[in-house]
């Protein structure tokens, strides 16, 4: 068991399940809706909870009555969110998520009127207390300040950089972790049309993992790269979070201790079987 930290977002998600993607202009009615917590660290360190992890997430906590779905969901899932930086301004960030039951897809226009996590504030945390730092790729001018003395007051602690979306700066930043996990939308932001050229064509010195949807997943540990093949579920009904599930599977596994190459088979298990049930619940049941 170990003591993680991420640093991101949460959101509130209203989920809208339809039978079928909507074409524009048209006006359908939704099987069902749902209201929770949602966000890419949030969400990661929920999982990593049910894998045994006590697990802390730091970021911007807005003080006004829709954030009490997000604070009763991290307690829920046994989230320390102590770390926080609480404001009395502003809006919770959400996302209007709209779900096809027919194939699983989801598709997601964010809101937001929250500021993103300060150095200022993260630098007064007891960092000593963790044995993994987990970041979003967002904010990167202050994240590089936090990466920067991560590395200069707490060498001994890993950590671990998602890099979801292109991002001024964020390049600057994969010399400064241990562990990079690329999406497929990046790499191909960056021209490379599969995930084994991109990642034989880094130069920073930590692993660096990329899921490819139906086919599989990659990490590369020095000079070494190998392939996971997807674990797709008998029916694909739910693939909002998988790739923050893959990345707790990873996380989980790395500060285990288990080697790079088991470690992303249990990630692609993991967000596999996410996707074969609606949220994160009872996910370690196989584990």
């Amino acid at each position: 068991m170990a003591t993680i930290l991420a640093i991101g977002i949460a959101t509130i998600d209203i989920i809208n399940h339809v039978s079928q993607f909507p074409a524009e202009d048209d006006e359908v009615r939704a099987v069902s809706q749902q209201i929770t917590r949602g966000g890419n660290a949030t969400n990661t360190l929920t999982v990593l909870s049910q894998l045994g992890h006590r697990c802390h997430w730091s970021g911007v906590l807005i003080d006004e009555p829709d954030s009490l779905v997000v604070r009763q969901d991290l307690e829920w899932h046994k989230i320390d969110y102590s770390s926080c930086l609480h404001l009395n301004t502003g809006k919770m960030p959400t996302s209007y998520i709209t779900l096809n039951e027919a194939s699983g897809s989801r598709t997601i226009v964010h809101h937001r009127d929250c500021p993103e996590l300060p150095f200022a504030h993260f630098k007064h945390l007891d960092i000593a207390a963790f044995d993994w730092i987990h970041f979003e790729g967002r904010n990167t001018e202050e994240l590089e300040k936090m990466l920067h003395w991560l590395r200069q007051h707490h060498p001994e602690v890993p950590c671990s950089l998602e890099v979801e979306k292109p991002r001024p700066g964020i390049e600057a930043l994969f010399h400064l972790v241990d562990v990079l996990m690329f999406s497929r939308p990046y790499v191909k932001a960056q021209g490379f049309e599969n995930a084994r050229d991109f990642l034989q064509a880094q130069t920073a010195p930590g692993l660096m993992s990329c899921s490819w949807g139906e086919k599989g997943a990659w990490l590369r540990s020095g000079d070494d790269l190998a392939h996971s093949p997807v674990f797709p579920p008998e029916k694909v009904v739910d693939t909002l979070g998988a790739g923050d599930t893959f990345n707790a599977g990873l996380i989980s596994a790395l500060v285990n201790g288990e080697p790079p190459a088991l470690a992303l088979t249990l990630a692609s298990q993991l967000a596999g079987r996410k996707c074969g049930q609606f949220g994160f619940d009872n996910l370690s049941s196989e584990q």
